[in-house]
C-alpha cells in the first residue's frame, strides 16, 4: 500500500531538505511550504483526488446477467468467465484510491495553513469549504474502497479496508492492518459529518444576507464574499448535498445481506433514514423529476445547461463534454458506425414488465411468446434496441437476426451484437457517427441521480418497515415504487395492479423492488455491485434472442463462472504479498 508521495510523482514534497541529484534547479522543486502563499497550488492537491474518482458509467454489466460485450478480449468478459483472481481484478480500485487518499491527508494537514484569499472572510470561507470537500472526498475514496475489498475472513472476522487518515511520508510504517467493516463505516460517518458542517447544501448565491447559512454568516455577512466563494461558481464541487447521498449509499451497502454481522450496527432503518433526507431535500415521493428516466437523452434540457447546474435529476455530475459522441462509437449498432461493445440479454429483456405491470410470466400479464416486444414497459423501447427497433440519425430500422443481411445481425461482424440486442439507454440518437459527416452532441455522466437515492429509500423501507411502513416519515416503499412506475408509464390503464397484489407482502415487494432497480439503473454501474451485495445469483447464463422470419430462437451467449467467496472482492494480491498484516478476504489466494 505504498501510494505514498513518491509513487505519485511528488518526490519533491517529501524531499526538499536533501541535497538532490544532478543538481536541478531550485525554482523546478516545488515545497510544501509553497502551499501556504499559492492557494491555487493547494488547491491542485484537491483537484487531484477528484481526477480519480471512479467512473459512473463502469461497464461492470459485462460481467452480469444483464449484458455480454463483443469484445471477446474485454477484462470484465474475462473476470465473468473464470479468470479473477487477487492478481486479475478489473474492478479492484485500491491503488487509486489509495494515492487519492494520499493527495487528500496532505491536503487536510496543510489547509489551515494556506493564505487562500487577501480578505480574511474570503479566506476563512474558502478554508472551510475546501476541507469540506476534502472530508467528503475522502469519505468517498472509503466507500468505493469498501464496496470493491470489504469481506469475511478465514475465521470469520467482517473487515473493511486499512484506515489512513494522515500522509504517509516515505519513512511511513505501510504495513498497515484492515480495520474492521464498521470502523470503516464510523470513519466514513465521521468524515460526512465534516463535510456537511463546512459546506452548504448546495452552491447558490445568496441575494440578501438572510440567504446565506446562518454557519457561514458567523464568518461573513457580506453577499459578495460568501458567493465568491460559496456560491454558483463552485457547482459540481463536493458539497452537502452529495454527503448526504454517499450517506445514503454507505448505508444501503452497510445494511445489505452481505455485510451481515454482529459487529456492523447499521440498519435497514438507518439506510431509510439517510435517503429520506435526499427525498425531503427534494420535496417529497411526487418531487421525482418526470423526465429523470431519459436524463440521457433529454436533448434540450442538455443543451441547455450552464453555469455548472443540474437537471432536476442529478444530484452530482462531470462537467459538459461538447461536440461528444464518445458513447455513440462505442456502443451504436455497425450501421450506425458503432462498434456495438454493450450487448443487452435477453434476461434483462425478460425483466421489462407488460405494458399493464404485470411481470411477462403472470398469468394476467398477456404476454405473447410470438409478439414479445408488444405492450411492453415503454423503457424497454427506450433503453434497449431490440429487433425492428427504430434508431439513429434518420431512425433507420435495426434488424438484429443472423439471417437478416444486416451488419446489425448476431454475430455477423467483430461489432455486432451476440444477443440480438444493443443497447439504447446513455446514447442521444441525433449523434451521427457516419465517418464522411460526424456530427457530436452535448452530453454529461452522471454521478448521482436522485432515482436511485429513491430506490434507495424504497428497498431500505421496504425491509425496515414492511411496504407500507414509513418509520418517521411520510411515504412507504410503496409509494415510491408506485411513483417511479407511474413516471415510466406502467400500470396506467389499471391502478397498477400487481404493485397493489405486491404491496401486501414484503417478499413480492422485495422482489419488485430489485427488479426496479434493475430497469431503471441499467447499464449506469449498478448491477454487479448489487448482485453482490444481496448475495443473489451470480451464475444466471446469459441469454440472447435470434429473431429472423421463421421465428425467434433462443440462445445461451455465455456463461458465469463465479464461486461464492466472490461475492466480495479481494485485497490485491501484491499488497497481501507486501505487507503481513494486510489478512486476504475468505476464498482468494
Amino acid at each position: 500500500m505504498k501510494n505514498n508521495l513518491i509513487a505519485i510523482g511528488m518526490a519533491a514534497v517529501l524531499f526538499t531538505g536533501c541535497k538532490k541529484l544532478l543538481n536541478a534547479d531550485e525554482e523546478n522543486m516545488r515545497t510544501i511550504e509553497q502551499m501556504y502563499t499559492d492557494p491555487s497550488y493547494a488547491q491542485g492537491f484537491l483537484m487531484n483526488a477528484y481526477r480519480s474518482i471512479p467512473a459512473y458509467y463502469d461497464n461492470t454489466e459485462y460481467a452480469t446477467d444483464d449484458a455480454v460485450t463483443n469484445q471477446r478480449t474485454n477484462a470484465l468478459l474475462q473476470m465473468a468467465t473464470g479468470s479473477w483472481t487477487a492478481a486479475n481484478n478489473p474492478v479492484a480500485v485500491w491503488n487509486q484510491s489509495y494515492g487519492a487518499l494520499q493527495y487528500i491527508n496532505l491536503f487536510l494537514a496543510n489547509a489551515d495553513k494556506v493564505n487562500w484569499a487577501a480578505d480574511p472572510e474570503a479566506a476563512r470561507l474558502f478554508q472551510m469549504r475546501m476541507k469540506g470537500e476534502a472530508y467528503g472526498l475522502r469519505a468517498l475514496y472509503m466507500y468505493f474502497l469498501l464496496r470493491a475489498h470489504a469481506g469475511f475472513t478465514d475465521d470469520g472476522q467482517l473487515m473493511g479496508v486499512p484506515v489512513i487518515t494522515e500522509l504517509q511520508a516515505i519513512n511511513a510504517d505501510f504495513n498497515v492492518p484492515r480495520a474492521p467493516f464498521d470502523a470503516c463505516l464510523k470513519q466514513i460517518n465521521k468524515d460526512l459529518d465534516s463535510a456537511e458542517a463546512n459546506l452548504p447544501v448546495e452552491y447558490k448565491d445568496a441575494g440578501a444576507v438572510t440567504q446565506i447559512p446562518e454557519r457561514f454568516r458567523t464568518v461573513t455577512e457580506k453577499t459578495a464574499v460568501y458567493n465568491r466563494v460559496m456560491g454558483v461558481y463552485s457547482n459540481q464541487l463536493f458539497n452537502g448535498l452529495i454527503a448526504k447521498a454517499f450517506r445514503a449509499r454507505v448505508g444501503l451497502l452497510a445494511a445489505s445481506p452481505a455485510f451481515q454481522h454482529s459487529s456492523n450496527t447499521t440498519t435497514w432503518a438507518n439506510a431509510a433514514d439517510y435517503a429520506a433526507a435526499l427525498i425531503d431535500y427534494k420535496g417529497g415521493v411526487n418531487a421525482l423529476p418526470a423526465n429523470g428516466g431519459t436524463f440521457y437523452a433529454n436533448n434540450s434540457e442538455i443543451d441547455g445547461l450552464s453555469g455548472g447546474n443540474n437537471p432536476g435529476e442529478i444530484i452530482w455530475r462531470e462537467n459538459i463534454l461538447t461536440n461528444n459522441s464518445d458513447q455513440e462509437a462505442q456502443h451504436f449498432p455497425p450501421s450506425l458506425f458503432g462498434a456495438g461493445n454493450m450487448n443487452p440479454t435477453q434476461n434483462l429483456v425478460d425483466a421489462f414488465p407488460m405494458a399493464n405491470g404485470y411481470p411477462i410470466g403472470h398469468s394476467s400479464g398477456n404476454y405473447d411468446p410470438a409478439n414479445p416486444y408488444a405492450a411492453r414497459d415503454p423503457r424497454l423501447g427506450r433503453y434497449i434496441i431490440y429487433n425492428g427497433s427504430t434508431a439513429g440519425v434518420g431512425n433507420p430500422v435495426i434488424y438484429t437476426g443472423s439471417q437478416s443481411g444486416s451488419d446489425n445481425g448476431i454475430n455477423v461482424r467483430p461489432t455486432s451484437t451476440r444477443t440480438g440486442y444493443y443497447m439504447k439507454k446513455r446514447l442521444r440518437m441525433d449523434v451521427n457517427r457516419n465517418p464522411a459527416s460526424i456530427t457530436g452532441k452535448n452530453r454529461y455522466i452522471p454521478r448521482i441521480r436522485y432515482t436511485e437515492m429513491y430506490l434507495a429509500y424504497a428497498e431500505a423501507a421496504n425491509e425496515a418497515w414492511g411496504p407500507l411502513g414509513s418509520g418517521s416519515h411520510a411515504y412507504s416503499a410503496y409509494d415510491v415504487i408506485k411513483r417511479i412506475r407511474s413516471r415510466a408509464g406502467v400500470g396506467s390503464g389499471n391502478g397498477d395492479a400487481y404493485l397493489e397484489e405486491c404491496k401486501a407482502d414484503k417478499d413480492k415487494m422485495r422482489e419488485l423492488i430489485r427488479n426496479e432497480r434493475r430497469l431503471e439503473l441499467c447499464f449506469e454501474g449498478f448491477r454487479f455491485w448489487d448482485l453482490r451485495r444481496w448475495k443473489a445469483s451470480l451464475n444466471e447464463a446469459a441469454r440472447g434472442m435470434d429473431v429472423n422470419t421463421n421465428g425467434y430462437r433462443p440462445l445461451t451467449v455465455e456463461s458465469r463462472s463465479f464461486e461464492d467467496h466472490m461475492y466480495y472482492g479481494p485485497i490485491p494480491f501484491s499488497e497481501v504479498l507486501k505487507y503481513s498484516n494486510l489478512v486476504q478476504n475468505k476464498g482468494w489466494r
